[in-house]
């Protein structure tokens, strides 16, 4: 096998392109942590940079143990059982390797932050674990995956100003609560497949019509987080309008997954795909021009 099909296969394996959801929020704390501090929006270059690099890294690693742990239900699943940890392509020497690998780059990464950061990467790393363990016993599991992608925004904040203030918990609250109902609705395909396995779920324990409830529930304490992190950050107007936009697509997904399970994908990576890009770019406007 080539270097380059290889590349692609663990491009699969993690699903890389998802990284979008949770990459936007990290800016946007960082964004907002260099304005209070500095009175600029931009934090520097060696920040972007190891804040790139650990936002990656640490994914992977979520990505990559949950992938690991899920192989064998997976391969009973249709819907999953073509991914490249289940299908061959990665032997499981392969995929415990990049987990192990991506897990130092974050906590070196971290180390060369602050002290902080150091401090917090090996709990940070422990819950992004544990989403994939306690799924197998626990039907809340989808708000610990919320707050793997949660803990986004602090981690930017950490990075910016070696501390966790109030705003940065909000901003993490509504990223929990957001990524927490859209996997709601997407393990909604799943809802059969769980029941049969045993395995914990909320549309396995309640059905797929109090799951579109709770997901809705999930989402407006998202947006009402949101717009406490605009009030505890002291944003402008450009902010506030970026979380109702937020809140507006989060409206159009609800619409669309309502639609039945066959528009799930749709829902799923087209409007959560553009949420987080779109208020990023309502808070980087506000940074530059406070209304």
């Amino acid at each position: 096998m080539s270097i380059k099909q290889k590349v692609c296969d663990i491009g699969e394996f993690v699903v890389f392109q998802h990284t979008v959801f949770a990459m936007p929020f990290i800016f946007i704390s960082m964004i907002v942590a260099s304005k209070i501090a500095t009175n600029s929006g931009w934090f520097g270059w060696r920040i972007l940079f190891l804040g790139l690099l650990a936002a990656v890294s640490a994914r992977n690693f979520a990505m990559g143990f949950n992938r690991l742990v899920d192989r064998d239900h997976d391969a009973k699943n249709p819907r999953t059982a073509n991914r490249p940890s289940v299908d061959g392509r990665l032997s499981v020497r392969t995929m415990s390797l990049f987990v192990i690998a991506n897990a130092i780059v974050f906590m070196t990464v971290c180390f060369f932050i602050n002290d902080l950061a150091w401090w917090l990467s090996a709990p940070f790393l422990a819950v992004m674990a544990s989403y994939s363990l306690v799924k197998r016993f626990n039907w809340g599991a989808h708000l610990l995956l919320g707050l793997s992608l949660g803990l986004a925004p602090i981690a930017g904040a950490v990075a910016v100003l070696g501390e966790i203030p109030f705003w940065a918990v909000m901003l993490s609250a509504g990223v929990t609560l957001w990524v927490a109902g859209f996997d709601l609705l997407y393990s909604l395909m799943d809802e059969e497949f769980d029941k049969k396995m045993g395995l914990f779920s909320i549309p396995a324990k309640f059905g797929a019509r109090n799951t579109l409830i709770i997901a809705r529930f999930f989402h407006l304490g998202a947006l009402f987080f949101w717009l406490f992190f605009c009030i505890y950050a002291q944003l402008g107007g450009l902010a506030w309008i970026g979380a109702f936009v937020s809140g507006a697509m989060l409206v159009a997904e609800h619409k669309i997954a309502a639609r039945g399970v066959e528009h799930i994908n749709r829902a799923f990576f087209t409007v959560n795909g553009y949420l987080g890009v779109t208020f990023f770019v309502f808070i980087l406007l506000d940074s530059m021009w406070k209304l």
